[in-house]
């Protein structure tokens, strides 16, 4: 499956932003999906998860109550809505599909959040 992420972009602390991770190759229903941040000079760290039915999400206590994960999967497509941003949400983010303990990433979007 190859994943393309999109919806990046510059925005000032407290505003909105939908990421959204289009799939093609493959149907996402099977994958669970997630998505993961890169600031600069630091690790990649997760985000938030999504399993494949879409009846489980799981969140980064630093975006929980913030973010929303959502899936389409008759869509082939994942989505990650971003409320309340703050600065400290500025990083490259990373859609990840996974099945059968194979991973396969998305190039990143960049989110910059100023303040």
């Amino acid at each position: 499956v190859q994943l393309q992420a999109c919806g990046g972009g510059l925005v000032q602390a407290g505003d909105s932003l939908r990421l959204a991770c289009a799939a093609s190759g493959r149907a996402l229903s099977g994958y669970g999906v997630a998505w993961f941040r890169q600031a600069p000079g630091q690790e990649r760290e997760f985000v938030a998860h999504i399993r494949r039915n879409g009846g489980h999400t799981y969140y980064a206590d630093s975006v929980k109550g913030r973010f929303t994960i959502s899936r389409d999967n008759a869509k082939n497509t994942f989505d990650l809505q971003m409320n309340s941003l703050k600065p400290e949400d500025t990083a490259v983010y990373y859609c990840k599909a996974e099945q059968f303990g194979m991973e396969y990433w998305g190039k990143g979007t960049l989110v910059t959040v100023s303040s």
